[in-house]
């Protein structure tokens, strides 16, 4: 429902923040990881997303895209919910969950409070794929400005082809038109041929 919110920081603590946006302080609960990203900024945008039940509405932030796009990956898992996964998100690195993820460290997982083996186990077996086909990068931050190549890729790598494949495909495609190709061309014959 909210892709961020941008506004003054007014309060800050390892748990959660306030930032007021619009005349309206949102309470949004946070990682510790976000919160050493913070800074003492007096103003900051946190990427967010809204856990709705019956009895409440609870937003969470990230310092970046990437933290949101793997905390949504860990909530996905039946029995990780929302604290659960900004636990993990304290205890460890996002980039650090991410190759232990994708290499399999079933031990460093299971340290984080909360998950035992059977979870830590059902973690990597679920996102073990989903992360390697994502590669490493979805972690960092959004370039401002992507060339056609790179906002092609994005999309197709989203649409669930493989990384290695699409990326080879677009470079082939680029060198055969002298990179004067837009976006919508590269999808389309990543389409056709893939």
């Amino acid at each position: 429902m909210y892709a961020y919110i941008d506004g003054k920081l007014v309060f800050k603590s390892p748990a959660y923040v306030v930032i007021e946006a619009g005349g309206v302080g949102y309470h949004i609960n946070i990682s510790v990881n976000t919160f050493s990203l913070l800074g003492e900024a007096e103003r900051c945008k946190l990427y967010t997303w809204l856990h709705v039940k019956e009895d409440a509405h609870t937003l969470y932030g990230f310092a970046d895209e990437g933290e949101r796009r793997l905390f949504l990956h860990l909530i996905s898992i039946s029995g990780i919910g929302p604290n659960t996964g900004r636990m993990m998100l304290s205890s460890i690195t996002p980039q650090e969950i991410q190759t232990a993820i994708v290499n399999g460290n079933v031990s460093l997982i299971q340290k984080i409070k909360g998950i035992g083996p059977k979870s830590a186990q059902r973690i990597i077996l679920e996102l073990q794929d989903k992360l390697r086909k994502e590669g490493p990068e979805t972690l960092s931050t959004i370039a401002v400005s992507k060339t056609a190549k790179d906002e092609a890729l994005a999309a197709l790598v989203m649409l669930g082809f493989a990384r290695n494949a699409v990326e080879k495909f677009l470079e082939n495609e680029m060198n055969k038109n002298n990179a004067d190709i837009t976006v919508e061309q590269l999808i389309k014959s990543a389409l056709k041929s893939l």
